[in-house]
């Protein structure tokens, strides 16, 4: 009996690390990220450049992201929708948008509201929130 005991306490010991782990890979695994990449000013624009990889395993049809941009003071500046278009599973993709009449410098953070519109498999998801990740490789904060 006590052997009984000490093999279920080791393989419980064992198991529960690689269990956690296994869901942690696939937690990991199943996102859909948004990275402001880039900002440039182009004529009287400021350029926003998002790269978008969407490793949840399956297509999204059409993606639109409802987006805030605030100044630096924390104001809103203006609320648009971002078409994402498309996005491929396990394919990078880079979408660009212009604000404009509105230089780079001007802009304090950008917040993805939510999505607008999200089509996976022809019909409305719950994927393009519930798997978002952001992040942002510009000074402007990316939130959400």
């Amino acid at each position: 009996m006590l052997f009984c005991r000490l093999v279920l306490v080791v393989m419980l010991n064992f198991l529960v690390p690689i269990m956690v782990s296994a869901e942690s890979v696939e937690k990991a695994a199943t996102k859909l990220s948004v990275e402001l990449n880039a900002m440039q000013n182009v004529g009287g624009a400021c350029r926003l450049s998002f790269l978008a990889e969407n490793l949840t395993g399956m297509g999204v049809e059409k993606i639109v992201f409802e987006t805030v941009i605030f100044d630096k003071s924390g104001g809103v500046i203006s609320l648009s929708l971002f078409d994402f278009q498309n996005l491929p599973a396990d394919r990078p993709r880079v979408r660009q948008f212009d604000l404009s009449e509105m230089p780079c410098d001007s802009v304090g953070k950008v917040l993805i509201n939510g999505a607008n519109t999200c089509v996976v498999s022809g019909a409305n998801s719950n994927i393009c929130d519930d798997a978002l990740s952001l992040g942002s490789r510009t000074l402007v904060e990316l939130l959400g």
